[in-house]
């Protein structure tokens, strides 16, 4: 079974955009993409620098951009999709919930609405890598921060203000290491409420389809059916923790032996390595990353035939 993912924010670097311009019609998609978001994404993802492209205003709907991008080149039909927090809407296009031009639209609100929540308190995120999971969001409670991002594998991110995260590196949990994350606020948490009711507000003029793969959430990994569902959590995880160790918990349910991410891979396959043994697994870097990624694909399509076959 082939999983499909897309990163979340922290994911992008300055640049990385440039060889998939290349590729032919690319810069086309990438303008109308540009117009629906109302920024110009050739710019972000090929000139601008680190903080330009860390303002979540602009990596949200690049990140967007670049996973449909990506995923258009690699041209496969996933059986299953997912994407980590705002890579949770590059999933919603795959699925047909949503047109990539809906999509673009929405995304750029979501950026725009929570950069305007995170300018209200000084906020942040850091990832806490090691110790005992219970330990962990136990020690994070006790300093009033919130266990954002539930990643597995040994990682759980952690947002709140700039003074609770100062004390998080202070007081590290046991046999733990704290590292800050280049992010613009405490996203999934309480102080993006704002934005959750700013996108609420904007769903009833999308067109929304059921999901036409199988779409596992970062709410609870569950799979969504509805497509009004997927567009209700899509607003609600904002504000609410991602449970991505569950969302690998499921692909392993359902019997994965191999996942893309794509660009800018790298994050979630990282995380699949150490949570999913013995599942293959490619990242969507740079457009010579799609031979290996097909090759992938082919094989597991022929393993899956021959054993349907033998049933």
């Amino acid at each position: 079974m082939l999983v499909l993912v897309a990163p979340g924010q922290g994911a992008q670097t300055p640049g990385f955009l440039t060889p998939w311009l290349e590729l032919p019609g690319a810069a086309d998609r990438l303008e109308g993409w540009s117009d629906a978001a109302g920024l110009d994404l050739a710019h972000y993802g090929t000139k601008a620098d680190a903080d330009e492209i860390r303002d979540t205003k602009v990596a949200q709907p690049l990140l967007v951009a670049a996973g449909l991008l990506s995923a258009g080149e690699l041209g496969v039909t996933p059986d299953t999709v997912a994407g980590h927090s705002v890579g949770e809407i590059t999933a919603a296009v795959w699925a047909q919930v949503l047109s990539a031009q809906d999509a673009m639209g929405f995304v750029a609100a979501r950026g725009r609405s929570m950069a305007d929540a995170a300018a209200v308190t000084e906020t942040g995120m850091a990832a806490v890598l090691g110790g005992d999971p219970e330990d962990v969001v136990a020690h994070l409670d006790g300093l009033g921060l919130t266990p954002a991002n539930i990643n597995g594998a040994g990682q759980i991110v952690a947002a709140g203000t700039m003074e609770q995260l100062a004390a998080l590196a202070a007081d590290k949990p046991e046999k733990a290491r704290v590292m800050p994350l280049k992010v613009a606020g405490a996203f999934h948490t309480a102080h993006m409420a704002p934005a959750v009711a700013a996108l609420d507000a904007l769903t009833p003029a999308l067109a929304v389809s059921d999901p036409k793969l199988p779409y596992v959430s970062n709410a609870d990994g569950h799979t969504v059916t509805s497509g009004a569902e997927v567009v209700r959590r899509l607003v609600a995880q904002v504000s609410s923790p991602v449970r991505w160790d569950l969302c690998m918990e499921t692909f392993q349910e359902h019997g994965v032996t191999a996942i893309v991410e794509v660009s800018p891979g790298g994050t979630l396959v990282g995380l699949a390595k150490r949570a999913l043994p013995g599942v293959r697994t490619v990242a969507l870097k740079t457009p010579d990353d799609l031979e290996a990624a097909r090759a992938l694909v082919a094989e597991v399509t022929e393993a899956a035939a021959a054993e349907a076959e033998a049933e």
